[in-house]
């Protein structure tokens, strides 16, 4: 979705906990300084979901676009963008969410209010859980639009956005698809294609059988990219290898490369 524009204040830090080295689901609860605030919410009346970060609503008697802080969904209906892959799957998350939801309410945070298109900026939360934590749980939308001071919940939507990363969900299931900039549909597709058939500018090489001790997955994608994977990898399970190497530094030897982080 269109980026929210807000001050240059210094930001509310929040800092969470050390982590321990890995982010499985059934690790121990972290918990963060701003689970008990306590902050004031306002309940608003749904008048429909218009997309996977933003809403409409009835607030101080006049109809509002709510843009959720700090996260972006894949767009659906963008005059340029079009429809991008995850995007009906966000939107359908969210429109769920708040429609069947009983109580619909919007936090502030301590900056600007509302952005350059004059949309109200808030975390949303429906019977009481805050909608932009369910859609970085399901892997439907990544970290973005960081702009101090409205910064509250910052660590703790990174620490849930790299959860769904490692374990290679919604947007994450495609490697390269979600960066810091945006989204690249680009990827999604050349995923597919390479899951698929292979492309024709890349001529298929025969899979070999995968000696013993050798689990490092070779792949071509459909842009003719040679990418490896060791079993650390969160999309090695999805990965179909044209070549198993021994080691890293074979697989480079033979042209291929890391993912990209």
């Amino acid at each position: 979705m269109s980026p929210a524009t807000s001050s240059d204040d210094t930001p509310t830090t929040v800092t969470a906990p050390a982590k321990t080295n890995t982010d499985k689901a059934n690790s121990k609860q972290t918990t963060y300084p701003t689970d008990d605030l306590n902050l004031p919410r306002v309940p608003v009346e749904l008048v429909k979901s218009i997309d996977g970060d933003t809403i409409s609503v009835m607030f101080e008697g006049k109809k509002e676009n709510v843009r959720m802080l700090l996260i972006d969904t894949p767009e659906t209906s963008h005059p340029k963008l079009g429809v991008q892959p995850f995007g009906p799957e966000a939107k359908s998350y969210t429109k769920e969410l708040v429609e069947q939801a009983k109580k619909l309410e919007l936090e502030f945070d301590i900056g600007p209010n509302r952005d350059k298109y004059s949309r109200l900026l808030a975390y949303v939360y429906a019977d009481g859980k805050m909608v932009q934590e369910s859609l970085l749980e399901q892997g439907l939308a990544r970290v973005a639009y960081i702009y101090p001071p409205n910064t509250r919940y910052v660590d703790k939507f990174d620490d849930l956005q790299r959860i769904s990363r490692n374990k290679a969900i919604g947007i994450w299931s495609v490697e390269n698809y979600a960066q810091e900039d945006g989204f690249h549909p680009e990827e999604h597709e050349g995923a597919i294609g390479s899951n698929s058939t292979t492309a024709s500018k890349v001529p298929a090489e025969k899979p070999q059988k995968q000696k013993q001790g050798c689990d490092i997955k070779g792949n071509i994608n459909s842009k003719g990219e040679k990418i490896y994977h060791t079993p650390d990898s969160p999309y090695y399970e999805r990965t179909k290898q044209e070549q198993w190497f021994c080691s890293e530094k074979e697989a480079v030897q033979a042209g291929f490369r890391a993912p990209l982080k």
